[in-house]
């Protein structure tokens, strides 16, 4: 276990470089489903899907690989 406060061997101190890569994607995201929406309802929901983005990302991406692989 080691000192106190280090359970974890190697985590304290590592730069997480994914956290300003998500942020931007929110702030996108954000930007994105605002300008889209046409009544506050929309909109916060909109704010809701800023905080998943990812999820729709990975769902579209991997929707669309299988739709080329269905093709084939």
């Amino acid at each position: 276990m080691g000192e106190k406060g280090q359970d974890v061997k190697g985590r304290r101190g590592q730069p997480n470089g994914g956290q300003p890569v998500y942020g931007l994607g929110m702030i996108g995201a954000w930007v994105y489903y605002w300008r889209t929406a046409d009544t506050n309802g929309d909109r916060a929901l909109g704010i809701l899907k800023g905080f998943a983005w990812p999820a729709f990302l990975v769902y579209e991406a991997f929707s669309a690989v299988g739709r080329t692989q269905r093709h084939d």
